[in-house]
């Protein structure tokens, strides 16, 4: 079930963003993939998943309080 709940003034959207333009841009080119861009996505996605969580959580308290 897919709903269109407040982001809570959280970035989500602008950490997704710019996950994708450092992929992309990997995408885009030749040559090996350095650590320090590895390292670099990886803690943006860590950053997604925790802003993931904590809006759950408070879109559950919402729900419970309504």
């Amino acid at each position: 079930m897919m709903r269109n709940l407040p982001d809570h003034g959280l970035p989500l959207v602008q950490l997704k963003e710019q996950r994708r333009d450092l992929v992309v841009a990997l995408q885009n080119r030749n040559g090996p993939v350095s650590g320090w861009e590895l390292m670099q996505i990886a803690a943006i996605q860590q950053a997604i998943q925790a802003f993931e969580e904590v809006i759950a959580d408070l879109d559950a308290e919402l729900e419970a309080a309504a």
